[in-house]
């Protein structure tokens, strides 16, 4: 007979991915008679985590950003009071149907770094379970066809009902275990990502002249990334590019800024190529410091370009030609949603 009777499932979701396995998981839990919970982090407290039953399985659920969890899940993570509950980690990251298979993705440091906060305050990690969902990263390629993200979501779904009964059986599960080695290979990434890759990224996203002014990207955003700037909205920092706003806009009028990116990191290659060769001394000629010279010229070209395109904007003119430049823009690219709950 299963130990597990109750479980507090706690998911991060932008365009549903996560959202979609955690609903599964409480599914699950429902079928076997099990009490569950379900918690949206965006709207988690640290009331939420005193109250969590000290015998409950807990599962954390969220999608990788960079090769790591994102921020967001990170500082939930850290919240968390000390205990001694067992917990399993999920995340779910990018991947396309090639055939009748399904391209892996790559956890890189998330579910260590994860597991060494939790380990420190008392909990027990029983599982690490990673879930190859359809690629959202909309900002770089077009949606994934409708026929090839049903069959990635059913293939899914019926591994999640497979780790569940492995769990429910008294078993640790860590399928992320055959991932080590390119998870390692790849940790550099995931701080390269987060020391300047984030910021860069966070400058995805701009209103279009299609904007209505309903501000719901505004209030939905889980960060609280995005505000008021010249009556319209404005990506700041904050953003975690989780692409809420952007796949839940009711007009689409949320964009990616292609032609500012070109722009930006064109200026930012002449600029460094003349500091490198010309102004830089020897002793300073490392790839290290020029790696680091060229993506702090790289987030403060593209501040200022930003702020520059977002007063444009009001020009509906330039607004519009502003939208031309931008591969989103364009009825083929579509929009993701993972999850219509």
């Amino acid at each position: 007979m299963s130990t597990i009777q109750n479980i507090s499932i706690f998911y991060f979701s932008g365009t549903g991915n996560s959202k979609k396995v955690a609903l599964w998981f409480y599914e699950f839990a429902k079928e076997r008679g099990i009490l569950c919970e379900i918690v949206d982090i965006s709207n988690a407290n640290r009331s939420s985590l005193q109250k969590i039953n000290p015998d409950s399985l807990i599962v954390i659920i969220s999608p990788i950003h960079g090769f790591n969890f994102p921020k967001i899940t990170l500082n939930f993570i850290r919240a968390f009071p000390k205990g001694k509950n067992r917990i399993v980690l999920m995340n779910t990251r990018g991947s396309v149907k090639i055939g009748n298979r399904i391209t892996p993705g790559l956890t890189g440091v998330a579910f260590l770094l994860s597991s060494l906060i939790l380990k420190r305050k008392g909990y027990k990690i029983i599982g690490q379970i990673p879930f190859d969902m359809p690629s959202n990263w909309i900002s770089i390629h077009p949606v994934i066809r409708k026929k090839s993200a049903q069959f990635i979501f059913d293939k899914n779904y019926h591994r999640a009902k497979k780790h569940f009964e492995k769990i429910y059986a008294g078993k640790n599960d860590f399928a992320s275990r055959k991932d080590t080695i390119q998870d390692v290979l790849i940790s550099p990434v995931s701080f390269a990502y987060y020391l300047i890759g984030k910021f860069f990224l966070a400058k995805s996203y701009y209103a279009s002249y299609k904007c209505t002014n309903c501000n719901l990207c505004i209030k939905q955003c889980p960060v609280k990334a995005i505000r008021e700037v010249n009556k319209r909205p404005f990506w700041t920092f904050k953003c975690e590019s989780c692409m809420k706003c952007m796949n839940n806009c009711p007009v689409d009028a949320i964009e990616t800024p292609h032609g500012l990116w070109v722009i930006v990191i064109y200026l930012t290659s002449i600029v460094c190529t003349c500091l490198f060769y010309s102004l830089l001394p020897e002793f300073a000629q490392f790839w290290i410091v020029k790696f680091i010279l060229f993506n702090i010229i790289l987030i403060g070209y593209m501040w200022i370009f930003y702020r520059i395109q977002q007063f444009e904007l009001k020009n509906r003119i330039i607004a519009k030609i502003i939208s031309l430049t931008s591969l989103t823009h364009y009825k083929f690219w579509g929009r993701y949603k993972g999850s219509d709950n």
